[in-house]
């Protein structure tokens, strides 16, 4: 495995600004201070970033704010033109915004490779819909007056992105907050900010007027926040992360009646039936549990298998786990990337860990491996016991757990025994199986017959503690934007 930069990799580092942007300029933190962002896969430096203060996260505002009236005005055409021409450019740097990826994150190149398209296309998708924002016209039924209902910008937005999907994430909130007329102060996660900074030069360059897009990094991300939800000027909250943070920050937007999207935590089932496709769902799996390297909130995370198929189903995938390429994502052929960091770890092996303790086989993987980087091997597991740790706690992690069920009532019980409700997968032949399961399961999102169902043109998100609103599809824009009714008397 690679343990240095290339010189390709070096040239990109420094291509990369490591300062906050605000009000349309590169600037320094206002106390001087830096953090370090590192290669999971390495231990390596990669740069050191502006660490903000709650200080420079009001200056960020104050861009905004001024910003705000200007930008609303702008027409959706412009609006519009702005965002593609950002897509055009993430086009035409799609490797090194994938290699800045692989670089801070861990994922594979080819899985960054893919990223950057699925990111880039909700600067597509938002650039069509700025056009589109329409309202109603119409007598109201007693005749005496005309209704007139309007879309506006819902002003300054606060977005939080986490680190495991560091571009997606950041053009699916910063695509439809502009499209909708919306003034933005980006917060990336401080183990990957450099994709974030990387694509707000490339806005700068798309044409993005000064204040509109702000970023701020730092590695106090509460001491930063909170000061900005608590001023009346920000009206909208977007947050990607864990369910315990967006609880705290969903608390503290309620005190100035912020909007707020929330997309939390998953516990996903992946459900497969005995009439299922076994090819089918072997393939499902190995893209709904280990995309990602299992770092996602959509990843599998409890394997439901009917007791009459688990054998195959898991002599299937162990087979194809075995022969997982594991190592740095930059390098040929590589499948699994290392974790972000020691805690996740720490966590992967504890989770397996109580699993054996309650009789749990391991069938490939459960363990760490050894440094440099933070690696843990990808993992099969069988027969889970009920009350297991990892059935009930978000994994992040690559370890695939199976448990078993007989009757499709107890299937859809343990699908939705969770407080999680994001997404679910579910794998059968019978259609009309199929659509009670549509019916009968309570997340956000469901895969039938697929284990990805991420689209820029669907709209995203979850049910229970997995959050609140959606994003991407037409529903997007509708985020950022406040709805206004307006009565004109007859004759008027």
């Amino acid at each position: 495995m690679t343990t240095s930069l290339a010189p390709h990799e070096q040239a990109l580092l420094h291509r990369v600004p490591t300062r906050l942007h605000i009000a349309g300029q590169w600037v320094e933190a206002e106390s001087g201070g830096t953090f370090a962002v590192t290669d999971p896969a390495t231990g390596m430096t990669l740069a050191h970033v502006a660490d903000a203060t709650a200080d420079d996260g009001m200056r960020a505002l104050d861009a905004a704010a001024g910003a705000q009236k200007q930008w609303a005005q702008t027409s959706p055409r412009q609006r519009s033109e702005i965002l593609r021409r950002a897509f055009d450019l993430v086009q035409q740097h799609a490797d090194d915004l994938a290699l800045l990826m692989t670089l801070e994150m861990g994922k594979p190149l080819a899985e960054s490779r893919g990223e950057v398209t699925y990111g880039g296309e909700f600067l597509r998708w938002f650039s069509e819909e700025a056009v589109r924002v329409s309202g109603r016209y119409a007598s109201n039924p007693e005749g005496t007056g005309t209704m007139i209902v309007s879309q506006r910008p819902v002003g300054p937005c606060l977005l939080i992105t986490p680190w495991n999907f560091p571009f997606a994430m950041a053009t699916r909130k910063v695509g439809p907050a502009l499209a909708a007329g919306c003034t933005v102060i980006l917060k990336p996660a401080s183990l990957t900010p450099l994709t974030t900074l990387f694509f707000t030069e490339l806005l700068r360059e798309a044409g993005v007027p000064a204040g509109v897009v702000n970023v701020v990094t730092t590695s106090k991300s509460s001491a930063l926040s909170r000061p900005l939800l608590a001023d009346p000027r920000l009206r909208k909250l977007s947050f990607t992360g864990s369910t315990p943070v967006g609880k705290a920050l969903t608390a503290q937007a309620a005190e100035g009646v912020l909007r707020v999207s929330m997309e939390l935590g998953g516990n996903a089932p992946f459900v497969v039936f005995d009439d299922a496709n076994i090819d089918r769902a072997v393939e499902g799996a190995m893209i709904a549990k280990f995309r990602n390297i299992g770092q996602a909130c959509t990843a599998a995370n409890r394997f439901i298998v009917h007791e009459s198929v688990v054998e195959e189903f898991a002599a299937r995938l162990t087979e194809r786990v075995t022969r997982m390429r594991i190592g740095r994502g930059t390098d040929d052929g590589v499948d699994i990337g290392p974790l972000i960091d020691d805690d996740a770890v720490e966590k992967a092996a504890q989770l397996v860990d109580d699993a054996v303790s309650r009789g749990a086989q391991i069938h490939t993987g459960g363990s760490r491996i050894d440094g440099p980087g933070t690696f843990f091997a990808p993992t099969v597991i069988t027969n889970v016991a009920s009350g297991s740790e990892i059935l009930r706690e978000e994994i992040f992690g690559p370890v695939l757990a199976i448990a078993t069920f007989d009757t499709e009532d107890e299937a859809v019980q343990l699908a939705n025994n969770t407080e999680y409700g994001l997404v679910s997968y579910v794998f059968t032949e019978n259609l009309a199986r199929g659509h009670r399961m549509i019916d009968a399961l309570d997340s956000g999102m469901m895969g039938l017959n697929v284990g990805v169902v991420s689209n820029a043109a669907a709209p995203f998100g979850g049910v229970k503690q997995s959050g609140v609103g959606r994003e991407g599809g037409a529903e997007g824009i509708h985020e950022y934007l406040e709805t206004k009714y307006t009565l004109v008397p007859t004759g008027v």
